[in-house]
């Protein structure tokens, strides 16, 4: 597959205030006004990264990382201060309509439909603006009424649906005009676990059916493990982690063991196993442990030995646990070079 996006080595820097001393008089909060001192503020630094074409790929990081400031680089709305973006073979700032005419976007907290008018009347205006032909806007409407549940709310204005309902209806609006790529930074923000998981199944037949590239930011990690196959962590504007979710899950350190004991049989050599685990939580007969990953098979089988037990169940490492290590992995190694070790890890 050939590649839809190249980034190599992008910046983007912004100046911000310096805030005035308030222990300052007057005069000096005065002069300081006057001369509006600013001081820079890097968003993005130095990130590299290749997304294939119809790859499904997921934008992790905590607030601040940069995860919105890169999706406004590759969509053209913010020019980059260093480095070089290519989206389908176009500089995004350019704004050229060969480019925009090919790419779809939602903000999770900015609207594509007009705020008072149904819609319907919003998706005609999207099939005048990209020239839909009526045959076409009438079949992928039908699609999108359907698959995501929207025949009811066609004549609605915009400003009394639901946010879930909202979000959906922007999910269409932005795949109207059959782009190849769509950006879609938090998508899911604000809705319910019913209306998250429609809108994930509706992603991922889009992504079947047109292999359309879907380029998604999130804070929430089951998204990210149902949608995505693979994943770019990112830290202070830097790549953490770029790779599989699955190469990612497979580098957790621990697992953790539910245990139920029906009846000690070797006291001791319970003890021993306890030993090498660390105890969560202890209710009756009831444990829950945490265990090294190279450790657990091991574990298992001297706890059959050591117990009778009436349950066990090995509970997987979530992703959103893996990815708040790697976070307290970096600050802990400082930063960018953690980033590499942790790259290289996996």
């Amino acid at each position: 597959m050939p590649d839809v996006i190249s980034v190599r080595a992008l910046e983007k820097t912004f100046r911000t205030p310096v805030p005035a001393d308030p222990k300052s008089g007057p005069l000096r909060k005065l002069a300081h006004f006057i001369r509006n001192p600013s001081q820079p503020l890097t968003a993005v630094k130095d990130l590299s990264f290749v997304v294939p074409e119809g790859e499904v790929i997921g934008f992790l990081g905590a607030n601040g990382s940069g995860k919105s400031t890169t999706i406004k680089m590759l969509t053209g709305i913010l020019t980059p201060s260093a480095g070089q973006a290519e989206v389908l073979g176009f500089v995004p700032h350019r704004r050229q309509t060969e480019f925009t005419s090919q790419i779809g976007l939602v903000l999770g907290q900015k609207s594509l439909l007009w705020w008072n008018i149904p819609v319907l009347e919003s998706f005609k205006l999207y099939r005048d603006i990209y020239n839909i032909s009526s045959e076409d806007f009438e079949t992928r409407l039908e699609v999108f009424a359907d698959v995501l549940e929207l025949r009811s709310i066609m004549h609605v204005p915009v400003r009394k649906l639901s946010l879930g309902l909202r979000m959906r209806a922007e999910i269409a609006a932005s795949l109207l005009h059959r782009p190849r790529i769509i950006f879609l930074d938090e998508p899911t923000i604000g809705l319910d676990v019913r209306a998250r998981l429609k809108l994930k199944r509706f992603l991922l037949r889009v992504n079947q059916e047109t292999g359309v590239t879907i380029f998604l930011t999130t804070h929430n990690m089951f998204d990210v493990e149902d949608v995505c196959s693979r994943c770019v962590i990112l830290s202070k504007g830097s790549a953490l982690f770029d790779g599989a979710v699955s190469a990612l899950k497979a580098n957790e350190e621990h697992k953790r063991l539910d245990v139920e004991i029906f009846r000690t049989l070797d006291e001791a050599r319970l003890g021993n196993v306890l030993d090498r685990c660390e105890v969560l939580a202890k209710d009756g007969p009831v444990l829950r442990l945490k265990v090294p990953s190279g450790e657990a098979v091991s574990i298992i089988g001297e706890l059959y030995e050591s117990c009778e037990m009436a349950n066990l169940n090995v509970v997987p490492p979530t992703l959103e646990s893996i990815v708040e290590r790697l976070f307290e992995k970096d600050e802990s190694e400082g930063g960018a070079s953690a980033g590499q070790t942790l790259q290289a890890a996996v």
